[in-house]
């Protein structure tokens, strides 16, 4: 049985409950002019102003798994685990260019996911089935991963009965959380995530303040720590305080890659969908990169973790423990509690907002795409409803029943999957010239190639999906696999579609117009929004 940490699991608790509370507050705040639409439960009624959109995708993108992870990666592998931060620095000025572009679009035609926008630019269902699916598939695993998050949280904290604790008391603490998570987010949808993120962020910027002050001067400051860690490296043979020369190509493929993927997951556009202007969407990508400072920050904890001593001797160490294990050993037993809780529901907001827009998808170009046409709004919303329940399900059952490692490979899978859909909707974004049947075969040529690659990957400790990088074809090094797929997808695509230009393809109606992508809102009806449902 573990020594529970009495302390922290109070102030823990407290705030848990605070967020919960607010969870259920939140369907009051900015009330919903027709509750049984779409766009209100799933996109917060597209009201979000330039503060709240900011906390919304600050709580969106930088989530628990960032939390632990990042540092972990640091802890792990040293300067490699870094590749983070540059990946977020070029990923603001990447999409400046263009999810203007897409909140314009989707506002004129009142499209709630990508899915939607590749649906009525290339007229292709199938195209737009894919992308849906696609998104579900990579947000699917990194849902799990927030509650991979929490669970390290518990497990520092000694709550769950420890390890001759049978299976049901054991994961107690973490359904308690999932239910909690689930009943908030059926009942107020997007805006439970919105009001919550004000905390969490907060509380992320408080704590990592005072860990990058509080936790160097009772190591005996930064040089020791830096010393400590490239000593550490040097002895144990893994790792080092610098990118390896043959590993340099694999930190720049993977930070590329990784910035090209990000606003590409359906939970990222949810929360630039939401945002009530055009201006709104160019602020937040200018004052986003605050977070990557805050980041940075955080990827320190890892050299801080290895200095402290954390893990020291233990070969079956959890890296994931590290950031966790470090304040626990760090900082007063009241401290660590806000630090556990801000690491909690740093989990609970991405996880809400991924259900979320995983339910969109699937309502939206699933449902009522393919199952019901008919579907009214009140349908729409009843069904995404439901359809965010079953999503937490099966992320908590893929929880309980897979190794974490498993579960982290397959999160990385994620992002190669996703960053597939970057062709059919960043070039729809800026041109029509794509055939929607090249498209189709370049996201397929994409999918399979980088699956394939990343099944070959192994480890000592892991037979298949060991690894994200493998060589490069025709260059000779190695890179990240999404990267790769991603280049063969567009090769794809761009031949393909001569070819079907040059027989005279049929091709999709495109229901936008040039004007469309520029369009600043401002309270029009959007073009294809459904009727709002009678009152009663």
């Amino acid at each position: 049985m573990k020594d529970v940490n009495v302390p922290a699991l109070v102030v823990f608790v407290l705030f848990f409950a605070l967020v919960t509370v607010m969870g259920f507050l939140a369907s009051r705040w900015r009330r919903a002019g027709d509750a049984a639409h779409l766009d209100e439960w799933g996109l917060g009624g597209r009201s979000f102003g330039t503060w709240v959109t900011w906390f919304l995708l600050g709580g969106d993108l930088y989530t628990a798994y960032t939390f632990i992870a990042v540092p972990a990666a640091v802890y792990a592998t040293g300067a490699a685990g870094f590749f983070a931060v540059p990946y977020t620095i070029i990923a603001y000025p990447l999409v400046f260019l263009f999810l203007p572009r897409l909140w314009s679009v989707s506002r004129v035609h009142g499209y709630v996911t990508p899915a939607d926008f590749v649906r009525g630019r290339y007229g292709s269902r199938p195209l737009s089935l894919v992308v849906a699916l696609t998104g579900i598939l990579a947000t699917m695993p990194y849902i799990a991963l927030q509650l991979v998050g929490i669970q390290a949280v518990l497990d520092v904290l000694g709550v769950g009965g420890g390890a001759d604790a049978n299976w049901f008391v054991k994961d107690l603490p973490l359904f308690l959380a999932f239910g909690v998570l689930a009943a908030y987010t059926y009942s107020s949808g997007l805006r439970a995530p919105a009001l919550i993120a004000f905390v969490k962020d907060a509380l992320v910027y408080i704590v990592i303040i005072v860990a990058v002050i509080y936790i160097p001067i009772r190591l005996g400051g930064y040089g020791h720590i830096f010393d400590s860690a490239a000593a550490h490296f040097k002895a144990a043979k893994t790792g080092s305080m610098t990118v390896p020369v043959d590993k340099q190509w694999v930190y720049a493929t993977l930070g590329l890659g990784s910035a090209m993927a990000l606003f590409m997951y359906p939970h990222s556009v949810t929360g630039v969908l939401a945002s009530k202007s055009r201006n709104t969407v160019r602020r937040n990508m200018a004052i986003m990169p605050a977070y990557s400072l805050m980041l940075g920050l955080l990827a320190l904890l890892g050299f801080m973790a290895i200095a402290a001593g954390i893990g020291s001797g233990d070969k079956n160490f959890n890296t994931q423990l590290s950031v966790p294990q470090l304040f626990a050993n760090m900082f007063p037993d009241w401290f660590t509690g806000v630090a556990f809780a801000a690491i909690g529901i740093g989990a609970l907001v991405p996880a809400a907002i991924m259900s979320i827009a995983a339910a969109n998808l699937f309502t939206r170009n699933v449902y009522k795409e393919w199952l019901k046409p008919a579907a009214t709004p009140a349908d729409e919303t009843r069904v995404a409803k439901l359809v965010s329940l079953l999503v937490k399900v099966g992320a908590l059952v893929f929880v309980l029943g897979m190794d974490k490692q498993a579960a982290i490979n397959l999160q990385l899978l994620g992002g190669l999957w996703i960053l597939q859909t970057f062709v059919a909707i960043v070039g729809g974004l800026f041109t029509r010239w794509f055939h929607h049947w090249a498209l189709f075969a370049g996201w397929a040529a994409g999918m399979v190639y980088g699956t394939w690659q990343a099944y070959e990957q192994h480890t000592p400790k892991v037979k298949h999906f060991g690894g994200n990088a493998a060589e490069i074809p025709g260059i000779g090094q190695l890179g990240y696999i999404g990267l790769t797929a991603f280049a063969l997808n567009l090769i794809v695509s761009v031949a393909l579609t001569l070819v079907l230009r040059a027989v005279k393809a049929p091709v999709g109606r495109d229901e936008t117009a040039p004007g469309d992508y520029s369009a600043e809102g401002g309270g029009e009806e959007p073009k294809n929004a459904p009727e709002p449902v009678a009152a009663h």
